[in-house]
């Protein structure tokens, strides 16, 4: 019930996930659950803001002195580090692993295609991931924040964002696919 195999594929890392329907509710009733208690939806890039801002604080505080953005998130460094979108994004990565562990899909490892090297893979997914982290910043939210709590409360500008994610990741899908198989 909770658990279903894939039968699309024979994954080495595993064919145990989660039923989609369990778990899409789940997600549901925790954004309406966050909604209720904070006031806010949920979202990762102002925890990963709140991340950077303090890191980069640490290594370049000159940096941060001349960027109101950064100064603005970073100081004083323990009222950032309390943020709660801090706390909700150490809590999807503890539950990501939590849920690895529980499914047998735990291990380090480089998802790619046949055709593609593993340093090209980690090229192409930091270039896309760099693409995302800016886009997120522009965008004024990234696609948890954009999709889900946008969506939920029905924004124009969150449901346009939505099909342009998915509508660019079709386009795209055209030229990479060839990768994959």
């Amino acid at each position: 019930m909770f658990w279903r195999k894939n039968k699309a594929t024979e994954a080495p890392w595993g064919e145990r996930y989660v039923n989609p329907y369990l778990a899409g509710t789940c997600l549901g009733l925790l954004l309406f659950i966050t909604n209720l208690l904070t006031g806010h939806g949920l979202g990762a890039s102002g925890g990963m803001s709140h991340l950077v801002a303090v890191a980069t604080d640490a290594v370049a505080p000159r940096y941060v002195d001349h960027n109101g953005y950064f100064a603005g998130l970073a100081r004083p460094a323990l009222a950032a580090l309390d943020h709660w979108l801090v706390w909700s994004l150490l809590g999807v990565a503890l539950g990501a692993m939590i849920s690895g562990m529980l499914a047998g899909r735990l291990h380090l490892c480089i998802h790619r295609g046949p055709r593609v090297t593993a340093p090209a893979r980690l090229v192409f997914a930091f270039i896309g991931g760099t693409f995302m982290g800016y886009g997120s910043q522009w965008g004024r939210g990234c696609t948890s924040g954009q999709a889900l709590s946008g969506g939920a409360v029905l924004s124009l500008g969150s449901w346009i964002f939505m099909f342009s994610i998915f509508g660019g990741g079709y386009a795209l899908a055209y030229f990479v696919r060839r990768l994959w198989r």
